[in-house]
């Protein structure tokens, strides 16, 4: 029991150090991509910016963004095992975020941050070898880099993607066999789908899906989607302003960051939040999601262009219902989390009192540090 309990503490460790490092991409991807597709046009094919100052500015964004995942991954890794575990988790952290076989296969920043723990292990494994001493030295910048992203990498392409490409197929189906009368539910599907993971292989088949049904001319899918893809950083971005307590001083700046992203339909704002309090957040989201997915739905809401948030309102039809299907989930997510979030003292009280408990043996002192650093009644 013990033995469980450290290593849940060890990965919710590497996933805060994830995240802590993640965070800067996340803002500077997210601001940038927020100030220069604010500027553009809403065609068929999303928002096109034709200012040529924005579009470099957009692809510094792009960059920011396309780091992040890599970065979350790697940093897990480098929590659990040190630097002989960063680069192969920033390679295998990008290709969960890519596609990869011959289906294409992407899982996102869940497939990293699994990878970055299974690197963090694998490493863990490979520094307690016995060997020469002039092998050990070259272990951390030749075999252990190359061992580790080769086994995980196999693993992940034979073993993972497989099945993920599977079930993404058998989702397809199932959303294709809800059209028609089942407006509500295919709503509900969609928009718990979409915050299901961020911006990997679940939402993009929601993705994959609307666009296909919007080349037949039916758009109330893309509408759905396209409300849920902002309410996870609306969500978050307005509840760090209106629970303050129960959010970091870095969280806090985050959800300014999240607010922006969310204005313009970028659903990855959430991310950081969700991998520090995954069984929090995903459910608040989720259900959030699903709520504006289906209000959309049913009160025949349609998105004409394949990006979302309130950036693309002019090519909305149903722009009342666009909007409110929106906050309505934003704010079912933000109840939620209201209800389900702890303060940050009571977390901190918590720890507290847990490292008094490690340091007097297994005797619960329920104390605070004196200023020489002791623990007093």
């Amino acid at each position: 029991m013990k033995k469980e309990k450290s290593f849940l503490k060890e990965i919710q460790k590497a996933f805060s150090t994830g995240v802590s490092y993640m965070i800067p991409s996340v803002v500077v991807g997210g601001i940038f991509l927020a100030i220069a597709l604010s500027t553009g046009t809403a065609t068929d094919e999303g928002m096109q910016i034709t200012n040529s100052f924005m579009q470099n500015l957009n692809d510094l964004g792009a960059a920011g963004f396309a780091m992040m995942i890599p970065i979350l991954s790697g940093y897990i890794a480098y929590s659990i095992s040190g630097k002989p575990a960063l680069i192969p988790a920033m390679v295998l952290g990008f290709v969960a975020n890519n596609p990869i076989g011959p289906d294409g296969i992407q899982t996102g920043f869940l497939g990293a941050m699994i990878l970055g723990v299974a690197v963090g292990y694998l490493v863990k494994w490979c520094k307690t070898w016995k060997v020469l001493p002039t092998i050990r030295t070259i272990m951390p910048i030749l075999i252990i880099p190359i061992f580790v992203t080769f086994v995980v990498g196999m693993i992940y392409i034979y073993v993972i993607a497989a099945p993920i490409g599977t079930f993404m197929d058998w989702l397809v189906r199932v959303l294709g066999g809800l059209q028609g009368g089942n407006a509500i539910i295919l709503g509900l599907v969609i928009g718990a789908m979409t915050a299901a993971d961020m911006g990997g292989p679940i939402n993009k088949t929601a993705t994959a899906f609307t666009l296909a049904l919007m080349a037949e001319g039916i758009y109330a899918p893309n509408g759905a989607h396209r409300i849920a893809v902002a309410i996870p950083p609306l969500a978050l971005a307005i509840s760090t302003l209106i629970d303050k307590k129960k959010y970091t001083a870095e969280e806090k700046d985050l959800g300014i960051t999240a607010l922006f992203m969310g204005l313009i339909g970028i659903t990855e704002g959430a991310i950081p939040f969700s991998v520090k309090d995954f069984k929090r957040v995903m459910p608040a989201i989720i259900i959030g999601s699903a709520v504006g997915g289906a209000l959309g739905m049913l009160n025949g809401v349609e998105a004409l262009v394949p990006h979302g948030g309130l950036i693309i309102l002019p090519v909305v039809n149903g722009k009342i219902w666009y909007v409110l299907s929106m906050f309505i989930g934003v704010f079912v997510s933000v109840g939620i989390l209201h209800f389900a979030k702890p303060n940050v003292v009571v977390e901190k009280e918590k720890e507290g009192k847990v490292l008094a408990k490690d340091m007097s043996n297994s005797k619960i002192i329920e104390g605070v540090g004196n200023e020489n650093g002791k623990i007093s009644n």
